[in-house]
């Protein structure tokens, strides 16, 4: 067996989500908007609503937007209440101030980025924030965080899911997408629309970015 399919095969008995990495990222901003007096948050792609259910528990309202339909009732089992809001829609044309921190973690590739950053930027409250965890097509600047994500992958995996698994968990299944746009593709677009924009590149495939609306 070679190197490659050997870490695939501990792989797919140990997965874990790599957005659960930086959920902590996340939550520090959501946070932040909460001390400010934020009250409201807005999840684009919340698929079954793990990170949703973290912010449930920092903000009074937390609305998930998901535009599977699997994906979305699975979310709204999870959350029977009034506090948690489950939209099953697409991200858009959302109403002015509407909410004091957004995220995209995993779904702003799904999107045309432009679009999309200037909707969140018209949708955020004054002093509300906008964090991202991002997945951006390989470059060769990327080659070292992707080797290093390659190795570390599957003792993750070993250490948060020790347990074989027979299939990925269910906030795993909803619909990927690939991305076309590199980092630094990526960032020049952010740089236009959200001057001031905090942008990373990170380990496990993903760049992790905030920024905050001026108020």
């Amino acid at each position: 067996m070679g190197f490659l399919a050997a870490i695939a095969r501990v792989n797919a008995a140990h997965p874990w989500s790599h957005n659960d990495a930086y959920s902590g990222f996340v939550l520090r901003h959501a946070r932040a908007v909460r001390r400010r007096g934020g009250d409201t948050a807005a999840d684009v792609g919340c698929g079954t609503g793990n990170l949703l259910s973290a912010l449930s528990e920092i903000l009074p309202t937390a609305i998930g937007i998901e535009p599977d339909p699997d994906a979305a009732a699975a979310a709204a089992r999870r959350f029977p209440g009034d506090a948690v809001r489950i939209e099953n829609r697409t991200f858009g044309s959302e109403p002015l101030g509407a909410y004091d921190l957004i995220t995209f973690v995993a779904s702003l590739h799904h999107m045309p980025l432009r679009a999309a950053l200037q909707d969140a930027r018209t949708a955020l409250r004054p002093g509300g924030r906008l964090v991202i965890v991002g997945v951006a097509r390989e470059t060769s600047k990327d080659a070292l965080r992707s080797g290093a994500s390659l190795l570390l992958n599957p003792l993750v995996g070993l250490v948060r899911h020790p347990k074989r698994a027979t299939r990925p968990p269910a906030h795993m299944q909803a619909p990927i997408a690939h991305p076309d746009q590199s980092f630094d593709e990526i960032r020049a677009i952010a740089r236009e629309e959200l001057p001031g924009i905090r942008m990373r590149r990170r380990l496990f495939w993903r760049f992790t970015a905030s920024w905050e609306a001026s108020g």
